[in-house]
């Protein structure tokens, strides 16, 4: 473990949805988790305090610490698909007309990762697409209709070779083809996912914007009503990302 990856392994010590892990660790304790020496994690994380991704908390047990917040507030400025797409989602949100949520999600780093959400006032559930959270590329709405439109060769390394890919290469390209996914249940019991991709081919942006409600309250044509919201939303958005990156290189000439 050296460089940038010795801090990263560190820093990924805090994700608490793995079972084991926790919200403070001691060098010891990381030590023995990441099988390094100790003596190399005691100066990470010297680095990582004085940086201010990392805080002590008392009795030699460690923290993350608020550079992380101060970071996600940039990335929320200079992210095109962030700071364009906020707006589109409150306006889905307010057509919608049903308790729901309105999810947008990018592919990250060969998986799919909720960058922004807005709850609808009476939505009580709660989905598993939640900010920052990577989830898995080949199950629900929200994550299929990225991996349909990312390019040929990421796919081929994402989900491995044509040949052993035959059955689920063919539900990617009806995606494709359709510019929406409707499913339920395949994340949440009981919640629905209508999706469409968002495509920012001058940023090398694969996302998605996606309705999620409960099943029961989706009769066939509020399903039909919301699949034209998002397809044309996912639309505007996409070409709004192209302007962005068009009018950004003008500034630069």
């Amino acid at each position: 473990m050296s460089g940038l990856s010795r801090f990263i392994e560190v820093l990924r010590l805090y994700d608490t949805s793995i079972p084991g892990n926790s919200e403070s660790w001691t060098v010891p304790e990381m030590a023995l988790t990441l099988s390094a020496p100790a003596s190399t994690l005691y100066r990470t994380v010297r680095e990582l305090t004085r940086a201010g991704f990392l805080e002590s908390t008392g009795e030699a047990h460690y923290r993350l610490a608020p550079a992380f917040i101060e970071f996600e507030r940039l990335l929320r400025i200079n992210d095109p698909l962030v700071r364009l797409g906020r707006p589109v989602m409150s306006d889905l949100l307010r057509q919608a007309g049903i308790p729901c949520v309105v999810l947008m999600a990018r592919y990250y780093n060969g998986e799919v990762m909720c960058v922004a959400d807005e709850t609808a006032p009476g939505a009580a559930f709660r989905s598993s697409y939640e900010r920052g959270r990577p989830m898995p590329t080949i199950r629900g709405a929200t994550s299929k209709v990225i991996l349909a439109n990312l390019p040929s060769r990421t796919l081929t390394k994402l989900i491995g070779p044509r040949s052993a890919t035959v059955q689920l290469r063919k539900e990617l390209q009806a995606i494709r083809r359709a510019g929406y996914l409707s499913t339920a249940s395949e994340i949440d019991p009981g919640l629905a996912g209508i999706a469409a991709p968002v495509i920012g081919t001058t940023t090398g942006t694969t996302a998605s914007l996606t309705f999620v409600c409960e099943e029961a309250t989706l009769d066939e044509a509020t399903r039909r009503r919301l699949i034209l919201l998002v397809v044309s939303a996912a639309s505007l958005l996409s070409e709004a990302l192209g302007k962005d990156a068009n009018a950004d290189e003008l500034d630069q000439a």
